[in-house]
């Protein structure tokens, strides 16, 4: 018997209609308790002051303006307020939870209207689904999702991989990013510097295919830190073109555009702090003199050792080189951002393409320390990113949320289709 015309209509809209795909994340499996420094990429879902975005993630002010290398000199500048649909990265600490890789330091006090779908997609962009947040939190009172109880404390946990903080055998920090709908993986690599079997291998991809909605882990270049394992600032990483902030606020440290040297000096923004002079020498924390000998240049140099027991560590170094060291080069500044870059999904090119380094007045930067500023103007604001080059593999497994192709071709070829059918359908016998 032939199948009646019905039948023929749906088994054709099946075969023609996108298929709507499962988001994927890419986790790294762990046995340790260490922590790393990693990133997550997020794209502000309303106005924000830049405090309510720090709370929103648990994370310090200053830490994240400096990661994106946004001027901290401005009065007032925690209160400053971003625009919506801002892309910025946001420092996280990442450890090893339930033998898998993932941030469990965000802590997110629900409000009026909260849903857990509306915590996951829009607050937090969908770094994270309900199901992960709900069985997180098994104490919370969580039985019906769309009822939540204003003030209930819940733990986020965000995606995050570690990686051993190395990608090809360099300094490497990850950034956990959400695809957005209009990405390529092509497009991506060139974005981050990078190449696109390298991005295949982090993220374990049999194909360059990605959906709406995955989340990938992006290798960022970066400077790395040589702090003993007892000091709290231990295993720190710069993404490269950026700045982080130590010692209680004391010392910042930066990692030059197309740098792997991570270069530290006191900050302006310090109170009180412990001695900064390097032991039976002139020079302070960041200092460097050359002098030149005939065997080569004598290096002699006063570096940020660590932070232990709420005391900075001064090294003083001497070395002879071939040949005499140039300027610091530090990262160029942009001001708070007031307006959106040019692309709204991503950051803005690397550093090393959007500006000239800013460098140091001289091999010895100032004992008063501060970051290089920026002018005050008020043109379109574009944010620094950076990018790398392959750990080992990870794993890609399947959350519980969803994302659906996005494909030009087969909107065209689907709705071409259906007025076809609706058209058709009148002659047809039922």
């Amino acid at each position: 018997m032939a199948p009646s015309p019905t039948i023929l209509i749906i088994l054709l809209l099946a075969t023609f209609l996108p298929p709507f795909a499962t988001a994927k994340s890419t986790i790294e499996p762990c046995s340790n308790y260490n922590t790393c420094s990693a990133l997550v990429g997020y794209s502000l879902y309303t106005d924000l002051k830049v405090s309510e975005l720090a709370a929103i993630f648990s994370v310090d002010p200053i830490s994240l303006l400096l990661v994106n290398a946004i001027d901290i000199s401005y009065p007032d500048v925690e209160n400053h307020i971003l625009p919506e649909g801002l892309f910025i990265k946001i420092p996280i600490s990442c450890s090893c939870v339930d033998g898998i890789r993932k941030s469990s330091s965000t802590v997110y006090k629900t409000r009026p209207s909260d849903t857990l779908a509306s915590i996951s997609t829009v607050i937090y962009g969908g770094l994270v689904s309900a199901d992960q947040i709900k069985e997180a939190n098994p104490k919370a009172a969580l039985s019906d999702p769309s009822v939540l109880n204003i003030g209930t404390k819940l733990n986020i946990p965000l995606p995050c991989t570690c990686f051993d903080n190395k990608d090809n055998d360099l300094p490497t920090i990850y950034m956990s990013y959400v695809v957005a709908p209009t990405d390529t993986l092509m497009e991506l690599a060139a974005r981050y510097i990078t190449t696109l079997t390298d991005l295949m291998n982090v993220n374990a991809l049999g194909s360059p295919a990605i959906n709406e909605g995955d989340i990938l882990a992006i290798p960022l270049s970066a400077c790395a830190s040589n702090f003993p394992r007892y000091a709290s600032d231990y295993g720190l990483f710069v993404p490269n073109g950026s700045y982080a902030i130590a010692a209680s606020h004391c010392v910042q440290c930066s990692c030059g555009p197309g740098s792997r040297s991570l270069y530290c000096m006191p900050t302006s923004l310090a109170v009180s702090c412990s001695s900064m002079q390097c032991k039976k020498s002139n020079l302070m924390l960041g200092n460097v003199t050359a002098q030149h000998t005939s065997a080569g240049c004598k290096v002699t140099s006063c570096s940020y050792g660590g932070f232990v027991n709420g005391t900075i560590i001064n090294l003083l170094s001497t070395s002879l080189q071939p040949r005499c060291p140039g300027q610091q080069q530090f990262p160029p500044l942009v001001p708070p951002p007031t307006t959106l870059p040019q692309s709204l999904f991503a950051p803005a090119p690397a550093p090393a393409l959007a500006s000239a380094p800013a460098a140091a007045p001289s091999p010895s930067p100032p004992e008063s320390g501060g970051f290089p500023t920026t002018h005050r103007h008020k043109k379109p604001l574009v944010l620094p990113s950076s990018g790398a080059n392959v750990p080992n593999g990870s794993a890609s497994v399947n959350s519980s949320g969803t994302g659906s192709l996005v494909n030009p071709f087969s909107i065209i070829s689907t709705t071409f289709l259906l007025g076809s059918v609706i058209k058709f359908l009148p002659s047809l016998p039922f």
